[in-house]
């Protein structure tokens, strides 16, 4: 059943599930790769929360669960993109630039007819949002999953593919729907299975809408068309990775930007020149003394004689003084020159050196001279490396345990790049903490940190999730974002698997990083905090001056209360851990 002209809706395919009492969380992530999408689809479908993910692929074929080989008409090698095994239904299909792919994390009602209606309203979905954009008529065939033009006559071709999982009431996967899709790529496979019928794309039906006005029609109809259990509309809460689909493209500054920053800046919905002057006092509540007692003097003494550095120091943390004076410190291994520019940061982004062998024994011996049951451990991004540094994070823990087995071990790791085997190196090493931030919300990911990706930070935190590690995860406030998105963001987080959470204030530190676009009042950052313990974060950390790091021990401590060990005793981490260590 398609649709008759633009604007008008289908019946509703039926209803998908129990009552939904969350919204549908749409959210743009832009380019994902294949890897990290699954891994977000299989972190998300554990959760509670429903989602839609719009993105596009790299290059890449799917063989559905009941792909026949035969059906790759050409040797891996020629297919100029990655050949993956899918947990999907269907055959084989192709993925690209140009092409939008939807993934849909619903609750099914597990009853006759739920999930053919569940395949059948994201074909309507598809068929809306097409008619919208100037494509009226495109439909569903009954023999045949998808979206066609021409449906039920003699040239009727397929525009957007269909596979879906759904297991345990919840559903994955969803429609690839050709945008400006590159069509050749489909002459290397038999698409689907399907021999008689060709692929067409909005382009090849001489359709000018792209991938933008797509998106928009898509968001626009979700709620519509992907009904509650209860038959009703739900309400579409999104986040987009870009200000074009915000605000169609609206929002960009008044003057004209000329730093690649403020290009970002601009796109992203921010004037560059706008926000909080760099030579404006800082609000009371953001000034911190200095306070170089006797303990600051001696840890920074020991950090020298052992040539160790501290992101405390690198960062410019405004906490050093407390945390310095309680004893407390992060080690940043892998050397202090990152190869990663993000527009917040004061580390340096010279050329990184070679890595030192012996760092990993130097932090060990740090933690037991400080008499440290907890010790945070971070690094640079370290792109040049094969494996992001993966493996001086794994050596740094084992010598931390070697040398103090009662000492939990928190790390703060990069992506690195999102490689499997990289982080699973981390992973394996079971540091009881796995920290990554995903920093800001997705409309400021590529101003704010241009080498890294939204979706590829929910990826690193629910794999890691799912390899039993305790996560955490920070947000920056002040550089654009509006409170929304930051719930949204948190919403996403919890979602993921993360139980920690830390939230505050951006101070800028030099004229050549992203101005401060406000200042969060505390009362403000306070609210955040009480509606992310709403969530069922295990521990929230929001304040000003809440970074990274802060109060670390508190957040492992209430993580560990917060899952017990199977046999009812303390949290596993708890064990082993000598009577009356010294926690910091």
């Amino acid at each position: 059943m398609g649709l008759s002209r633009p604007g008008r809706l289908p019946a509703p395919a039926g209803n998908l599930g129990a009552v939904s009492t969350g919204p549908l969380r749409a959210r743009w992530l832009g380019r994902v790769g294949y890897g990290e999408a699954l891994a977000l689809q299989h972190s998300l479908r554990r959760g509670s929360g429903e989602y839609l993910l719009l993105l596009e692929h790299p290059h890449v074929y799917t063989l559905g669960l009941r792909a026949r080989p035969e059906h790759v008409l050409v040797a891996p090698e020629e297919l100029d993109g990655e050949l993956v095994r899918a947990d999907r239904g269907g055959e084989v299909t192709y993925h690209g630039p140009g092409q939008l792919v939807g993934y849909a994390i619903l609750d099914v009602a597990m009853r006759e007819g739920a999930i053919p209606a569940h395949v059948h309203a994201l074909e309507d979905l598809v068929a809306a949002a097409l008619a919208d954009v100037g494509l009226p008529g495109a439909g569903r065939r009954e023999d045949q999953p998808g979206v066609w033009i021409d449906p039920h006559g003699p040239d009727a071709r397929k525009i957007c593919a269909v596979g879906v999982r759904v297991s345990r009431g919840r559903s994955m996967h969803g429609f690839a729907c050709n945008v400006t899709t590159d069509l050749s790529r489909f002459g290397r496979i038999v698409p689907c299975g399907i021999t008689d019928k060709a692929v067409t794309s909005l382009r090849a039906e001489g359709l000018s809408a792209g991938m933008a006005e797509v998106v928009e029609a898509v968001l626009r109809r979700a709620g519509e068309v992907l009904r509650g259990g209860d038959g009703r509309p739900r309400r579409v809460e999104s986040q987009l990775a870009s200000a074009r689909s915000a605000a169609g493209g609206a929002g960009a500054a008044a003057t004209t930007p000329r730093r690649p920053l403020e290009l970002r800046l601009a796109a992203a919905g921010v004037d560059p020149d706008g926000g909080v002057a760099l030579s404006e006092r800082k609000p009371a509540w953001l000034r911190v003394n200095a306070r170089m007692g006797e303990d600051f003097i001696g840890l920074r003494r020991t950090m020298r004689d052992l040539r160790l550095v501290t992101v405390c120091e690198e960062a410019g943390c405004p906490n050093i003084f407390e945390c310095w004076a309680d004893g407390t410190a992060t080690f940043m291994i892998n050397g202090e020159r990152c190869t990663r520019a993000c527009g917040f940061c004061l580390v340096d982004t010279r050329h990184p050196l070679p890595l030192d062998a012996d760092e990993p024994r130097r932090v060990a011996e740090a933690v037991v001279s400080m008499g440290l049951a907890h010790a945070v451990v971070t690094a640079v991004a370290r792109d040049d490396l094969a494996d992001g540094g993966a493996a001086a994070f794994a050596e740094t823990i084992g010598a931390i345990r070697a040398g103090s087995p009662g000492t939990a071990v928190e790390v703060l790791v990069p992506d690195c790049k999102g490689d499997d085997e990289a982080l699973r190196t981390i992973f394996e090493a079971r540091p009881d903490v796995l920290n990554h931030n995903l920093e800001t919300v997705l409309r400021l990911q590529r101003a704010v940190r241009p080498s890294a990706s939204y979706a590829r930070s929910l990826s690193v935190l629910a794999r890691a999730a799912a390899a039993g590690l305790t996560t955490k995860s920070g947000i920056i406030l002040g550089m654009g974002e509006s409170a929304g998105e930051v719930l949204g963001a948190l919403a996403d987080l919890r979602n993921v698997g993360v139980q920690i959470v830390t939230l505050g204030q951006y101070l800028r530190p030099s004229a050549s990083h992203l101005p401060v676009a406000r200042w969060w009042r505390p009362e403000e950052i306070e609210s955040l905090g009480r509606s992310a313990r709403a969530m069922g974060f295990a521990h929230v950390e929001a304040s000003p001056l809440t970074r990274s790091s802060y109060h670390a021990r508190r957040g492992a401590e209430a993580a560990r209360r917060a899952a017990p060990a199977a046999d009812g005793t303390a949290g596993a981490a708890d064990r082993g851990r000598p009577a009356g260590a010294r926690v910091s």
